[in-house]
Protein backbone atom coordinates (compact mmCIF):
# COMPACT_ATOMS: atom_id res chain seq x y z
CA UNK A 1 0.00 0.00 0.00
CA UNK A 2 1.11 3.41 -0.66
CA UNK A 3 1.95 6.01 1.45
CA UNK A 4 -0.86 8.67 1.30
CA UNK A 5 0.54 10.82 4.23
CA UNK A 6 3.06 11.83 1.86
CA UNK A 7 1.12 13.33 -1.03
CA UNK A 8 2.15 14.60 -4.17
CA UNK A 9 0.31 17.20 -6.03
CA UNK A 10 1.71 17.06 -9.19
CA UNK A 11 1.53 19.71 -11.94
CA UNK A 12 3.17 19.85 -14.96
CA UNK A 13 3.79 23.93 -15.62
CA UNK A 14 6.55 24.92 -17.87
CA UNK A 15 8.16 21.62 -17.96
CA UNK A 16 8.57 21.60 -13.78
CA UNK A 17 6.72 19.64 -11.32
CA UNK A 18 5.52 20.83 -8.07
CA UNK A 19 5.81 18.84 -4.96
CA UNK A 20 4.45 19.90 -1.65
CA UNK A 21 3.30 18.12 1.53
CA UNK A 22 1.36 18.60 4.22
CA UNK A 23 4.29 20.39 6.59
CA UNK A 24 4.49 22.63 3.08
CA UNK A 25 6.91 23.15 -0.09
CA UNK A 26 9.22 21.12 -0.86
CA UNK A 27 10.19 23.27 -4.43
CA UNK A 28 10.05 22.22 -8.03
CA UNK A 29 11.75 19.46 -10.01
CA UNK A 30 12.46 19.24 -13.57
CA UNK A 31 9.90 17.12 -15.16
CA UNK A 32 11.01 15.29 -18.04
CA UNK A 33 7.80 13.17 -18.11
CA UNK A 34 4.14 13.25 -20.19
CA UNK A 35 1.04 13.83 -17.72
CA UNK A 36 1.08 9.75 -17.50
CA UNK A 37 3.80 9.48 -15.49
CA UNK A 38 3.12 11.10 -12.46
CA UNK A 39 5.46 11.30 -9.60
CA UNK A 40 5.95 7.73 -8.05
CA UNK A 41 5.18 7.41 -4.44
CA UNK A 42 7.07 4.37 -3.24
CA UNK A 43 5.83 1.57 -0.93
CA UNK A 44 6.91 1.36 2.63
CA UNK A 45 9.54 3.65 2.68
CA UNK A 46 9.66 6.75 5.23
CA UNK A 47 12.12 7.26 3.73
CA UNK A 48 9.74 9.43 0.90
CA UNK A 49 7.67 11.26 3.65
CA UNK A 50 10.78 13.43 4.45
CA UNK A 51 12.44 13.38 1.16
CA UNK A 52 11.28 14.02 -2.15
CA UNK A 53 10.87 10.45 -4.30
CA UNK A 54 10.49 10.88 -8.23
CA UNK A 55 10.52 7.80 -10.55
CA UNK A 56 14.32 6.85 -10.13
CA UNK A 57 15.39 9.73 -8.44
CA UNK A 58 15.59 10.51 -4.79
CA UNK A 59 16.16 14.18 -3.33
CA UNK A 60 16.71 14.08 0.61
CA UNK A 61 18.67 18.00 0.53
CA UNK A 62 18.91 19.94 3.63
CA UNK A 63 17.01 17.61 5.69
CA UNK A 64 19.56 18.31 8.40
CA UNK A 65 19.41 17.67 10.71
CA UNK A 66 17.37 15.10 11.21
CA UNK A 67 19.39 12.97 8.48
CA UNK A 68 22.43 11.39 9.88
CA UNK A 69 22.63 8.28 8.09
CA UNK A 70 21.91 7.09 4.26
CA UNK A 71 18.62 7.18 3.45
CA UNK A 72 16.48 3.58 2.98
CA UNK A 73 16.02 4.00 -0.75
CA UNK A 74 13.87 2.53 -3.00
CA UNK A 75 15.36 -0.52 -4.96
CA UNK A 76 15.03 1.23 -7.96
CA UNK A 77 16.96 4.64 -7.11
CA UNK A 78 19.52 5.32 -9.96
CA UNK A 79 19.99 9.03 -8.68
CA UNK A 80 20.71 9.62 -4.78
CA UNK A 81 20.80 13.06 -4.29
CA UNK A 82 21.60 13.45 -0.10
CA UNK A 83 23.48 16.96 0.12
CA UNK A 84 23.98 19.37 2.88
CA UNK A 85 22.62 17.19 5.57
CA UNK A 86 24.34 15.55 9.22
CA UNK A 87 25.25 12.27 7.39
CA UNK A 88 28.70 11.19 9.67
CA UNK A 89 29.29 7.57 7.77
CA UNK A 90 28.74 5.35 4.96
CA UNK A 91 28.51 1.72 6.02
CA UNK A 92 28.43 -1.69 3.97
CA UNK A 93 24.76 -2.17 3.79
CA UNK A 94 23.84 1.25 2.68
CA UNK A 95 23.62 0.83 -0.67
CA UNK A 96 24.01 -2.97 -1.10
CA UNK A 97 20.88 -3.46 -2.19
CA UNK A 98 20.65 -0.64 -4.56
CA UNK A 99 22.28 -2.04 -7.59
CA UNK A 100 20.86 0.30 -10.28
CA UNK A 101 22.81 3.39 -8.96
CA UNK A 102 24.47 5.71 -11.30
CA UNK A 103 25.08 9.32 -9.58
CA UNK A 104 25.69 9.84 -6.03
CA UNK A 105 25.90 13.09 -4.45
CA UNK A 106 26.84 13.50 -0.68
CA UNK A 107 28.43 16.78 -1.09
CA UNK A 108 28.56 18.82 2.37
CA UNK A 109 27.80 16.28 4.75
CA UNK A 110 29.78 15.37 7.96
CA UNK A 111 30.61 12.02 6.86
CA UNK A 112 34.31 11.02 8.65
CA UNK A 113 34.31 7.45 7.73
CA UNK A 114 33.44 5.31 4.61
CA UNK A 115 33.40 1.44 5.03
CA UNK A 116 35.66 -0.17 2.53
CA UNK A 117 33.26 -2.21 1.05
CA UNK A 118 30.45 0.73 0.82
CA UNK A 119 30.12 1.19 -2.98
CA UNK A 120 31.45 -2.47 -4.30
CA UNK A 121 28.49 -3.41 -5.50
CA UNK A 122 27.57 -0.25 -7.46
CA UNK A 123 28.87 -2.03 -10.78
CA UNK A 124 26.74 0.98 -12.30
CA UNK A 125 27.86 3.85 -10.83
CA UNK A 126 29.68 6.62 -12.83
CA UNK A 127 29.43 10.14 -10.88
CA UNK A 128 29.92 10.27 -7.13
CA UNK A 129 30.21 13.33 -5.04
CA UNK A 130 31.99 13.12 -1.36
CA UNK A 131 33.16 16.76 -1.93
CA UNK A 132 32.79 19.09 1.52
CA UNK A 133 33.24 16.64 3.84
CA UNK A 134 35.33 15.41 6.68
CA UNK A 135 37.15 12.22 5.11
CA UNK A 136 40.87 11.34 5.73
CA UNK A 137 41.24 8.68 3.73
CA UNK A 138 39.56 6.75 0.72
CA UNK A 139 37.90 3.28 0.23
CA UNK A 140 37.81 1.01 -2.57
CA UNK A 141 35.42 2.77 -5.57
CA UNK A 142 33.17 0.94 -8.31
CA UNK A 143 35.53 0.28 -11.50
CA UNK A 144 32.93 2.18 -14.10
CA UNK A 145 33.14 5.60 -12.07
CA UNK A 146 33.69 8.75 -14.86
CA UNK A 147 33.46 11.54 -12.40
CA UNK A 148 34.37 11.56 -8.48
CA UNK A 149 34.52 14.58 -6.78
CA UNK A 150 36.48 14.59 -3.10
CA UNK A 151 37.57 18.48 -3.31
CA UNK A 152 37.47 20.10 0.53
CA UNK A 153 37.71 17.43 2.63
CA UNK A 154 41.07 16.66 4.74
CA UNK A 155 42.60 13.87 2.51
CA UNK A 156 46.59 12.89 3.12
CA UNK A 157 48.51 10.91 0.90
CA UNK A 158 48.50 8.18 3.38
CA UNK A 159 44.86 8.48 3.48
CA UNK A 160 44.69 7.55 -0.50
CA UNK A 161 46.21 4.18 -1.42
CA UNK A 162 48.75 3.95 -4.31
CA UNK A 163 46.23 1.85 -6.29
CA UNK A 164 43.02 4.08 -5.21
CA UNK A 165 42.37 4.95 -9.09
CA UNK A 166 44.12 2.68 -10.79
CA UNK A 167 41.71 0.29 -11.94
CA UNK A 168 39.26 3.13 -12.94
CA UNK A 169 39.78 2.77 -16.76
CA UNK A 170 36.85 5.78 -17.36
CA UNK A 171 37.36 7.91 -14.98
CA UNK A 172 37.12 11.82 -17.06
CA UNK A 173 37.19 13.51 -14.22
CA UNK A 174 39.02 13.65 -10.95
CA UNK A 175 38.41 16.83 -8.10
CA UNK A 176 41.06 16.61 -5.05
CA UNK A 177 40.79 19.97 -4.42
CA UNK A 178 41.11 21.93 -0.96
CA UNK A 179 42.63 18.64 0.67
CA UNK A 180 45.92 17.64 2.39
CA UNK A 181 47.95 15.62 -0.06
CA UNK A 182 51.18 15.96 -0.27
CA UNK A 183 51.89 14.10 -3.65
CA UNK A 184 49.86 13.61 -6.51
CA UNK A 185 48.24 10.17 -6.88
CA UNK A 186 48.22 8.10 -9.64
CA UNK A 187 46.08 9.12 -12.35
CA UNK A 188 44.67 6.90 -15.07
CA UNK A 189 45.28 7.19 -18.73
CA UNK A 190 41.93 9.14 -19.57
CA UNK A 191 41.40 11.58 -16.59
CA UNK A 192 40.59 14.75 -18.77
CA UNK A 193 40.22 16.94 -15.52
CA UNK A 194 42.54 17.02 -13.10
CA UNK A 195 41.91 19.37 -10.04
CA UNK A 196 44.50 19.21 -7.01
CA UNK A 197 44.40 23.06 -6.42
CA UNK A 198 45.33 24.07 -2.45
CA UNK A 199 47.08 20.75 -1.49
CA UNK A 200 50.61 20.54 0.18
CA UNK A 201 52.31 18.98 -2.91
CA UNK A 202 55.74 20.13 -3.10
CA UNK A 203 57.16 18.40 -5.83
CA UNK A 204 56.13 16.67 -9.02
CA UNK A 205 58.86 14.97 -11.51
CA UNK A 206 58.63 13.27 -14.95
CA UNK A 207 56.87 10.04 -13.74
CA UNK A 208 54.03 12.36 -11.79
CA UNK A 209 52.18 12.86 -15.61
CA UNK A 210 54.79 10.71 -18.01
CA UNK A 211 57.22 7.69 -18.02
CA UNK A 212 60.78 8.64 -17.46
CA UNK A 213 61.83 5.61 -19.18
CA UNK A 214 59.88 6.24 -22.29
CA UNK A 215 60.27 9.67 -24.44
CA UNK A 216 57.64 8.70 -27.17
CA UNK A 217 55.22 8.11 -24.53
CA UNK A 218 52.02 11.17 -25.02
CA UNK A 219 49.37 11.73 -23.10
CA UNK A 220 46.82 13.33 -25.56
CA UNK A 221 43.51 13.05 -23.18
CA UNK A 222 44.62 15.01 -20.01
CA UNK A 223 43.51 18.77 -21.17
CA UNK A 224 43.31 20.08 -17.95
CA UNK A 225 45.60 20.45 -14.81
CA UNK A 226 45.04 22.75 -11.63
CA UNK A 227 48.07 22.81 -9.18
CA UNK A 228 47.86 25.85 -8.51
CA UNK A 229 47.97 27.17 -4.29
CA UNK A 230 50.44 23.91 -3.62
CA UNK A 231 53.99 24.92 -2.42
CA UNK A 232 55.59 23.51 -5.71
CA UNK A 233 58.01 25.16 -7.81
CA UNK A 234 56.75 24.19 -11.36
CA UNK A 235 60.19 25.17 -13.05
CA UNK A 236 62.28 22.96 -10.93
CA UNK A 237 61.38 19.94 -13.34
CA UNK A 238 60.43 21.21 -16.74
CA UNK A 239 60.75 17.64 -18.29
CA UNK A 240 57.57 17.14 -15.75
CA UNK A 241 54.80 17.57 -18.83
CA UNK A 242 56.97 16.45 -22.14
CA UNK A 243 54.37 14.05 -22.84
CA UNK A 244 51.25 16.79 -22.29
CA UNK A 245 49.62 18.32 -24.88
CA UNK A 246 49.01 21.60 -21.63
CA UNK A 247 50.14 22.62 -19.05
CA UNK A 248 48.48 23.53 -15.49
CA UNK A 249 46.56 26.60 -15.14
CA UNK A 250 46.89 29.12 -12.79
CA UNK A 251 49.65 31.02 -11.00
CA UNK A 252 52.62 29.26 -9.68
CA UNK A 253 55.44 29.77 -7.00
CA UNK A 254 58.87 30.93 -9.10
Amino acid sequence: WFFFTHIFFSNLHNGWVFSSTRSGLIGYYPCFWTCLDILVVFTDLPTCLLCVCLTGSVYCEEVSPDMTTVPALPKETAYLYARFNKIQKIGNKDFADILTLKRIDLTGNIISEIEDGAFSKLSLLEELSLAENRLVKLPMLPAKLTTFNANFNRLKTKGVKANAFKKLSKLSNLYLSDNQLEAVPHIPENVRTLHLQNNNISDVSVDTFCRSNDTYYLRPRLTEIRLDGNPVVLSKNPDTFTCLNVLPVGQYRR
